[in-house]
């Protein structure tokens, strides 16, 4: 994405650093140019990683979409550097680059429904049910998929399962070797088979109710 002349905009954190806090106000939204960040946020006591962002990632959207607080806590884990976007300055992008401006806010649509998909996952209190529901978001994005069958086979590692379900990687193995001695998973080294969709269904709407 070609943002030259919007280089006046452009800032730096060091690694460690923390862009924005949870709740605090916020008024501007962020196009990462280099470096990753990851986003946390406290849930029940425990603070949990809802994701790590990479060029062209942006972050920070809701500030200007509808003026709301924070709703994470963004850390800096490289030397990072991003262009700051407020309100006027987002104006003055859509009227010089419209088409520009259409994908950013394309991306912020995606964005906020996988972050609200991940957050569905992080805020279950079992275990074995958050991973369970991440083979469930895993299949939501897989509509060419025959849905009349049960078994379900994904191109995801544990380390994978781990970071989507927001777990250590040991806990998370654990669980899925407790999935493959009930004959529920199917551990490969290129991909993880789901013997029967549905169970894992009724698994994570059994937890959620709670």
């Amino acid at each position: 994405m070609e943002m030259l002349e919007f280089s006046s905009y452009s800032r730096s954190f060091g690694a460690g650093e923390i862009i924005f806090s949870e709740y605090e106000p916020g008024n501007s939204f962020y196009l990462l140019q280099s470096g990753r960040v990851k986003l946390v946020k406290v849930i029940g006591g425990a603070e949990r990683m809802l994701d790590i962002l990479s060029p062209p990632d942006g972050f920070g959207e809701m500030a200007i979409l509808d003026n709301s607080h924070r709703s994470a806590t963004v850390i800096a884990l490289d030397e990072v550097k991003v262009l700051e976007f407020n309100s006027q300055r987002f104006e003055v992008l859509m009227l010089k680059h419209p088409q520009i401006a259409l994908r950013i806010l394309r991306s912020f649509s995606k964005k906020i429904h996988n972050s609200k998909r991940r957050f569905k996952i992080i805020t279950l209190a079992d275990p074995q049910a958050r991973v369970a529901d991440v083979f469930l978001m895993l299949d939501e994005t897989m509509p060419s998929v025959d849905k009349t069958a049960e078994r379900r086979e994904f191109s995801v590692t544990m380390e994978d399962v781990a970071y989507w379900a927001g777990m250590g990687i040991e806990d998370t193995k654990g669980i899925l070797t407790g999935f493959v001695n009930k004959r529920r998973l199917e551990v490969y080294h290129d991909h993880i088979a789901v013997t029967n969709i549905s169970d894992f269904t009724r698994l994570v709407n059994s937890r959620r109710k709670k």
